[in-house]
């Protein structure tokens, strides 16, 4: 039976799996978005986020227990640096996982997984909904006119449209 076996073992042994976690942990530490299956995704988030939050607090035992997982020194830099700095106010949630369909060969299903604060596209996307094409034209004109138009003259050019 398996009772309290919720973690994927990704059919290996517990040595490999724990080796290939590492190895995929420094992968999107260093290159802040990797493509893989999107079960070695979930279970790199499981692994990843708890190294994150203990990055957080940049004590010596908080890097000692992370290097314990990751040992690469260039990775440590990288996380209690730029990381620490962007996800210091983040209280969890430091990835995000994107399905990208099924790969050619096998049809296993690809995802990549990403360090949230360091996408750019997402974060210079807008919030706002979907703007009309009407609404793109008027706001450049509106907004040449106003460039054009001096603040001394304003008051001037309202008195000659009456």
């Amino acid at each position: 039976m398996r009772h309290n076996k919720k973690f994927n073992h990704l059919g290996r042994t517990a040595d490999h799996r724990r080796a290939m976690l590492a190895n995929m942990a420094i992968s999107l530490i260093m290159h802040k978005r990797i493509t893989t299956t999107l079960a070695k995704a979930k279970a790199l988030k499981k692994y990843v986020e708890p190294l994150i939050t203990r990055c957080k607090d940049d004590s010596t035992h908080s890097r000692r227990v992370v290097f314990s997982y990751l040992q690469n020194k260039e990775v440590m830099k990288e996380l209690f640096g730029p990381v620490a700095q962007k996800v210091g106010d983040r209280p969890g949630g430091y990835t995000r996982i994107i399905k990208l369909g099924l790969r050619q060969g096998d049809g296993a299903p690809i995802a990549f997984i990403e360090l949230v604060d360091f996408d750019e596209n997402m974060a210079k996307a807008p919030k706002a909904g979907k703007k009309t094409r009407r609404s793109r034209k008027a706001a450049p004109k509106a907004e040449e006119a106003v460039a054009e138009t001096p603040a001394e003259e304003a008051p001037a050019a309202e008195e000659k449209a009456e």
